[in-house]
């Protein structure tokens, strides 16, 4: 898990710029990372609401009224007239000179009267515009990899689509005259090649794109054009195996002939 961990946290912090941007649908885009930062065009909710099913009034003493209009989810009221009460439903918009909603089991109606039998205080039942979101605050900031919640929010605020960073293509090779694939005959001196799946996996729980694979024979010619093809198609290659200092390791040398080596060991022994 720790390894899965480092090779996710290595991936994320790649720069953008060398995977560069492309826009998806959002329905496309979980497990993506964010390419850009995306902020609310909208309040939400972006207007006054009823939390529940009841009765939208303007608070005050009186305690009887005659039902002037009903309201439903995705109606656009009227203003309240003066005295009066709405019937509202939840996810409704507040009529306009209204500032509360007294829940239906606390009343007693029919279709043109409503008698409120427990007041509740003013503004109760009520979700207030930008109650969630603000207009201009974020809803994902770039560099996130954007989860199912965020998917939601970003059609929320009415995006079809986002920004995503490009998936980092990857290409992987196995070194060694001694590996054989899964499922041949073993042979004296042989052992299967477990490594490579590991490293195709990893790459792709991490969110890569696996755009190659081989298995190389360990000489130098085809260390070399196995490094060779990968960086013509892939922005990162993971190798397993031909970097000691045996005569049959070539992926030092291979890399020093086809470009330049920065780094090279670690403190430690197998």
């Amino acid at each position: 898990m720790q390894l899965l961990a480092d090779v996710q946290h290595s991936f994320l912090r790649f720069d953008v710029a060398q995977t560069g941007v492309e826009r998806v649908a959002v329905s496309e885009a979980l497990g993506r990372i964010c390419g850009s930062e995306r902020a609310s065009p909208i309040d939400v909710p972006n207007d006054d609401n009823s939390a529940m099913d009841g009765f939208a009034i303007l608070a005050g003493d009186q305690t009887s009224f005659e039902i002037s209009q009903r309201v439903q989810a995705g109606d656009a009221p009227e203003p309240l007239k003066a005295g009066t009460a709405a019937r509202i439903f939840t996810g409704a918009v507040l009529p306009p000179n209204s500032d509360t909603v007294v829940i239906q089991e606390n009343c007693s109606f029919d279709q043109d009267q409503v008698r409120i039998k427990q007041m509740p205080d003013k503004g109760a039942n009520v979700r207030s515009r930008a109650q969630d979101l603000s207009a201009g605050d974020t809803v994902v900031p770039a560099g996130r990899r954007v989860t199912a919640i965020d998917l939601s929010l970003l059609n929320s605020v009415g995006f079809s689509e986002v920004d995503v960073r490009k998936r980092l293509r990857v290409a992987v090779l196995a070194t060694g005259d001694e590996l054989v694939a899964p499922g041949q005959p073993l042979s004296v001196g042989k052992i299967y090649n477990s490594n490579q799946v590991m490293l195709t996996s990893l790459c792709e729980q991490a969110g890569c794109e696996v755009v190659w694979q081989a298995r190389v024979d360990d000489t130098a010619q085809a260390t070399q054009e196995a490094l060779q093809k990968a960086s013509q198609q892939a922005d990162l290659i993971l190798s397993s195996g031909g970097v000691s200092v045996g005569e049959e390791d070539h992926v030092k040398s291979a890399v020093e002939a086809l470009g330049a080596l920065s780094f090279w060991k670690i403190k430690m022994k197998p």
